[in-house]
Order: C-alpha cells, then structure tokens, then sequence
C-alpha cells in the first residue's frame, strides 16, 4: 500500500475569520490538483475553524485540523476547548506542540491525555516531539524524545496506536529560522522508529507516519521530503502565506 504523505498547515494565532476566510479561498485557487497520496491539514485558530469548514465544504483538496484541545470532555474549565467539542468539525488534532509544552508549560501527562482524548473521538493525533537547544548541545536530545514518546502515547490502547501520526519539530527551530540540517532530521527519524519499536513492536513503527516541522519553508521542503521516513511536514508560518504554502504542497504532490 503506498504511504500518505502529510503538508499540515500550523496557522497558530493569526487569522480572524475574515482573514481566514480569504486565505483559503486563495490557497483554493492557488493550489492545483492533490494527488491521492498527499494530504493537506489545515489547522486554523479554533475561533476559525466553522469558518473554514463552510469555505471547504465543496472542496476535498484540504482536510481540517485543531492546534490544541482540552482532555475532558466538557466541565469548568474557562477558555479551553474539547476534543468532544471539535470532533464534527476537523478529523486531526496537534498534540505537544513545542509552544504548549514551552510557552504553556504543558507535561507530557497532560500531553498523553490530550493523545488518548484526540482517538477516543475517533480523531488522528499528530503527537509532536522535539529537544530544545540546551538538551541537543547537552546530548540528551534523543532521550528527550524517547520520554515525550513513551509518555504521549501511554494511554491507547494497541488498537488506537493504528491512527497517529508523530511530528519531529526540535524546539530551537520553531520561527527561529534555523532549521534542522536533514541529517540531522533523519537520524532522529530513524531513532524515533527504533524506540516506537522496542515501544510497540516494528511492525506498528513502521507504520507511522513521521512529519518534520521547524522552520520549513518552501527553499528546504524538498530537501526533507526526500528523507526516507519523512511522510510529510508540520509547517508553521509558511502556512499563512498562500503562495508559499502551494508551493511546499506542490513538491510534496511531485
């Protein structure tokens, strides 16, 4: 069976429904005919995202995903949002991406509900992975990511392991500019299959899907969708550009 290859779009906060209303119907035009194999993710602000499933309704060139969702279902929980409240709207959801473990100090417990809540919903998780700059510099980078996947994905059960994709984003390349060197992503691809098999079995870890995000853009997109575990790229401000982002999608559909 030929493998899916992933172009998720991270718009994180921007957009108004207005803006987001435009963006995608100039990605629409913009972007011409997605191959089968390749899946584009469009992952607005939550405050977007009834806007843009109206504006893709008609459309199957583009799926729909959340940046984040709350655990529980529903409850006093002010401000947040539930993988219960977004399940008829988007069929994939960001799970630890660097900015929630970094900038809102999110545990890898928490994570692993956020995991366990996103396939109890039926929905796919895109777990997110990744060492910051002192853990890399210190040599703890692989550990780092064998712990936050062992964690994040502890609460499923063998059967939900079967829907989860697992995005490599180190920390000290989100919208810093400074991306990863691809071999550098590909040796870190092939340690995250390693553990997911001593974690799970080869069968399953090979099987899932492995994305890159930090920093890409559409000069080095190429260079990691030639790596041979790369099934995609988790794109963070590029996203919001329509041209560029066609253009990544572009030579993720060559």
């Amino acid at each position: 069976m030929t493998k899916k290859t992933y172009i998720v779009g991270n718009w994180k906060m921007y957009c108004s429904p207005s803006e987001a209303s435009l963006l995608v119907n100039r990605l629409k035009k913009e972007v011409g005919r997605v191959p089968a194999d390749v899946e584009v993710v469009l992952c607005p602000p939550a405050v977007d995202l009834t806007t843009v499933r109206q504006e893709l309704s008609e459309h199957d060139k583009f799926s729909l995903g959340v940046q984040n969702a709350y655990p529980m279902d529903e409850g006093a929980f002010t401000g947040e949002v539930s993988v219960a409240m977004v399940a008829d709207l988007v069929h994939f959801v960001l799970c630890g991406h660097s900015e929630r473990r970094h900038t809102f100090h999110e545990r890898d417990g928490l994570i692993a509900q956020k995991v366990a809540a996103t396939r109890r919903h039926g929905l796919t998780p895109i777990l997110c992975v990744g060492e910051t700059r002192h853990e890399r510099e210190s040599g703890h980078a692989k550990q780092v990511v064998a712990d936050q996947l062992e964690t994040g994905l502890s609460l499923l059960t063998p059967e939900e392991m079967g829907d989860v994709i697992i995005a490599y984003e180190p920390v000290w390349a989100i919208g810093s500019g400074e991306s990863a060197k691809p071999g550098d992503a590909r040796e870190m691809f092939e340690y995250i299959r390693k553990s997911l098999g001593a974690l799970h079995g080869s069968a399953l870890a090979n099987a899932v899907p492995l994305l890159y995000g930090g920093s890409v853009n559409a000069s080095n997109a190429a260079s990691y969708l030639k790596l041979q575990d790369c099934q995609g790229l988790l794109v963070g401000g590029a996203s919001t550009n329509y041209k560029s982002f066609a253009s990544i999608i572009e030579k993720a559909a060559a």
